[in-house]
């Protein structure tokens, strides 16, 4: 992409609500602008790294033998009723009436519905297991939306649902797919921790939580120094201890002490934690619910045992800032980046430097190289800003030392710049990507 054709507003102002490095650097960066409380378009970097993520999610989910559907946004408010979760999902669930007064919700999640997708269409044991998912809009009317992306009112989410003839093999299906949840955000390169968590309002018997590890995360967790075990404090405190923690920073968790020791013998300490997954043992809590059943071995009826698994797509877009930023702006993981090479032409009056940076360009592309080449005209030390703020992984920068046959190449993530000469320009960036 040409810089000089890009839609692409970066701004120096600071979002007046914006307090955390992913609101600030995600607008300014001109990922996303917001449409209303909790409401943000996705501009198109920050629709290409929406769908990078996207893409490596479907990958993972297709490897493991899911199947990708997509529901209606718009939910009858009956199949809600027969579950009872109407009422209980409260204020959160946006409710609309059509022209006929036939009640609706935007979906907040979709249960009920996949359950009546599934319903009279697997009828056998033998057509099970069944794993389902989509990666589709939701809607939760959220009280304080905030933090930009990390807690909008709509958002990007992944859920996906399993139907088993046995608790065991509905055991099997809820720990392969924590393994697969696993290889994505490892593939995202992100620094991540799976711990035991509350069900909450989606119900169940056992739920695991994904989460970011970043100081501005909203959760606190116990993690072991030592080994895997980690926990929502949800799980381990009551809720007045609980609201106590979440409220302290990072900084101040980390002088605190935790009065037992892991099962393992080590230490365990307070993280902060951003959620960006969630799986859930939901057993027969739905099927029974919705009367959906299949008949066994001996041609009885049983109501489908269920899972379900989670992950907020749109959430991973700010936890990934979240987890790789400096004072000047984004630094992106290799496989979430929007383009992995910048070309930056210094003085574009100047023939040689076009010439050598067109010559780059079309190279690269010919490459199938994610590549943005910033032609404008405008000052050095204004590009290089941009630059940054972006967090291109790597910048060439063709400038003055073009006449002693040299080009800068700058690493966002270590701010290192290292000389290279106009002939092995090509093939140093091929070897750094």
């Amino acid at each position: 992409m040409r810089r000089s054709r890009a839609f692409l507003p970066t701004t120096k102002e600071v979002p007046s609500d914006a307090t955390l490095p992913s609101h600030q650097f995600l607008v300014r960066g001109g990922f996303i602008n917001q449409q209303g409380v909790g409401l943000y378009n996705f501009l198109p970097l920050g629709k290409i790294v929406l769908e990078k993520i996207r893409t490596i999610v479907k990958e993972e989910l297709d490897n493991a033998g899911c199947n990708e559907v997509q529901l209606s946004f718009v939910t009858p408010i009956s199949l809600w009723d027969k579950s009872g979760r109407s009422e209980t999902m409260g204020k959160e669930m946006l409710r609309i009436q059509d022209r006929h007064q036939n009640s609706f919700v935007l979906s907040p999640t979709n249960e009920e519905a996949m359950v009546e997708l599934v319903k009279n269409r697997v009828t056998s044991y033998k057509d099970l297991p069944v794993n389902l998912y989509q990666i589709n809009t939701k809607f939760r009317d959220e009280a304080r939306p905030r933090y930009g992306l990390l807690r909008g009112r709509e958002f990007l989410m992944k859920d996906g649902y399993s139907f088993h003839a046995s608790t065991e093999d509905m055991v099997r299906e809820f720990d392969m797919m924590e393994e697969t949840y696993k290889k994505i955000f490892t593939r995202l390169g992100l620094d991540f921790r799976v711990v035991q968590a509350d069900s909450g309002a989606i119900g169940g018997d056992g739920s695991k939580e994904f989460h970011v590890l970043a100081n501005s995360g909203e959760d606190t967790l116990v993690v072991c120094e030592s080994c895997d075990y980690g926990a929502n404090i949800e799980t381990i405190f009551d809720e007045e201890q609980v609201d106590a923690y979440n409220e302290k920073s990072y900084e101040e968790l980390l002088e605190l002490n935790i009065d037992r020791k892991c099962s393992c013998g080590a230490t365990l300490i307070f993280k902060k934690g951003i959620e960006v997954g969630h799986i859930f043992q939901l057993g027969t809590r739905y099927s029974a619910a919705l009367e959906a059943n299949f008949s066994d071995e001996n041609g009885k009826p049983k109501p489908f045992e269920m899972a379900t698994f989670g992950i907020g797509v749109s959430r991973l877009v700010a936890s990934v800032i979240e987890q790789n930023h400096d004072e000047n702006g984004c630094i992106w993981t290799k496989e979430t980046a929007p383009y992995t090479v910048n070309i930056m032409v210094s003085n574009i009056k100047d023939e040689a430097q076009m010439t050598l940076g067109e010559e780059l360009y079309l190279k690269l592309l010919g490459e199938d190289v994610e590549v943005m080449f910033d032609d404008r005209k405008e000052r050095f030390g204004f590009k290089m800003k941009d630059a940054e703020l972006i967090g291109f992984p790597y910048t060439v920068i063709i400038g003055k030392e073009l006449v002693n046959g040299l080009v800068q190449v700058y690493d966002r993530k270590t701010k290192e710049k290292i000389s290279v000469n106009t002939g092995d320009i090509y093939s140093k960036i091929m070897e750094l990507i």
